[in-house]
């Protein structure tokens, strides 16, 4: 997640979108003041001196991070604070209203069938046998990905713009032109090296194809995807 005061634009971060790539690549253009939150060691080296920074809250509050992603449930940055996959509703009620409607907010988002099995192989990464797609739809309680969730607020989408991965470097740039950014930024290749190149249709079979379907009901009625 990112929230730009230089350029007065919140980035939320959801998953299996590339938003990594784009992390790296907004890191380029950051002033001293933005908050960047912490990524995971692999990919903190690839933006060495670009970030994290001033993502660390002082003083008495109450973390809206959930119980189960706090410090002691989890290895990872401590709950105090800004971090990695913030929902809107969380950067609300952090930085206020002010802030949240003047700066210009935005995500990414992905075809929610092609979406999962790229889940599926980054979760099943270095396994030498994985189980089956459908056995880590059924039984991995991290199997479900919670991508609305981040970009909506009270069950409506909160953002000024929602990219589409399959649209990456046009909707990209798009973004770039409305903040008014001249430079030139390169999307760098994260975390992309996971899954073998065959189509997502292959996976699937009518019960597992229905019930990523219900899972994603939103995604797919605001975007307008089909398997």
């Amino acid at each position: 997640m990112i929230l730009s005061h230089k350029h007065r634009f919140i980035f939320l971060k959801t998953k299996k979108t590339a938003g990594t790539s784009i992390e790296l690549a907004l890191c380029q253009i950051c002033g001293p003041d933005d908050i960047i939150t912490p990524i995971t060691a692999v990919d903190e080296a690839l933006r060495t001196g670009l970030g994290p920074q001033n993502w660390r809250r002082h003083g008495w509050f109450k973390s809206p991070r959930p119980i189960w992603k706090r410090r002691w449930f989890k290895i990872g940055p401590p709950d105090y604070g800004y971090y990695n996959h913030m929902s809107a509703a969380e950067v609300a009620s952090y930085i206020g209203p002010a802030i949240w409607n003047s700066y210009f907010k935005f995500a990414f988002d992905r075809d929610p069938w092609d979406r999962q099995v790229s889940h599926y192989h980054f979760r099943h990464r270095g396994k030498a046998r994985p189980a089956s797609f459908a056995h880590f739809l059924d039984h991995d309680r991290r199997a479900r990905l919670n991508n609305y969730e981040i970009y909506s607020i009270d069950g409506l989408p909160a953002l000024d713009f929602l990219g589409r991965y399959e649209n990456l470097v046009a909707d990209f740039e798009h973004v770039l032109q409305i903040l008014g950014i001249d430079q030139k930024i390169e999307l760098p290749r994260a975390k992309s090296s996971f899954r073998p190149a065959r189509p997502y249709q292959e996976y699937y079979d009518e019960r597992t194809r229905a019930l990523v379907a219900n899972w994603y009901q939103n995604e797919i009625k605001l975007l307008g995807y089909s398997f």
